[in-house]
């Protein structure tokens, strides 16, 4: 409990406008370092965005704010865009940038985009939640797949 409160007041106190809520079963950091980790079913949530992982590094600047965060293990997650559009999805891994809010996926990805219905499927994926942008790469034996649910003829 005791590692709990404090945990909660350093992560209060890196937040800038939104609440960072983070759960796991196992915490450690080096605050010299700026690297916080947690492991065992990690669950991460700020505003509508929601990772769950394994094991999520976060790393810190001078001024312990969060740099970036490196999620491993039975990733998924929930995203909304800056424009408002919704995505989820799962990957081996993946590194956010929140500076740039941009999320990279990695391995076997999954990404669904709730509102226009597309998915995208690949080894490697860009999200950039600012500009509303994703850009994806495929592996040599596999290509990047994308489906679009089109609307029957009738619904026309």
């Amino acid at each position: 409990m005791k590692i709990f409160i404090i945990l909660t007041l350093f992560l209060t106190s890196i937040l800038i406008s939104q609440e960072l809520k983070v759960k796991a079963n196992q915490f450690s950091a080096d605050e010299k370092a700026g690297i916080s980790i947690f492991e065992g079913d990690v669950n991460i949530i700020k505003g509508s965005d929601e990772l769950n992982a394994s094991k999520v590094t976060i790393f810190t600047n001078a001024e312990q704010e969060p740099v970036k965060y490196i999620a491993q293990g039975s990733v998924s997650f929930k995203i909304k865009t800056k424009k408002g559009s919704l995505y989820e999805g799962v990957a081996g891994k993946v590194i956010f940038l929140p500076v740039e809010k941009e999320y990279h996926f990695f391995k076997n990805v999954y990404l669904k985009q709730i509102d226009e219905k597309k998915e995208i499927l690949g080894d490697e994926v860009v999200l950039k939640t600012v500009e509303g942008k994703a850009y994806a790469k495929g592996v040599k034996t596999e290509p990047v797949i994308m489906i679009f649910n089109m609307p029957k003829e009738e619904e026309k």
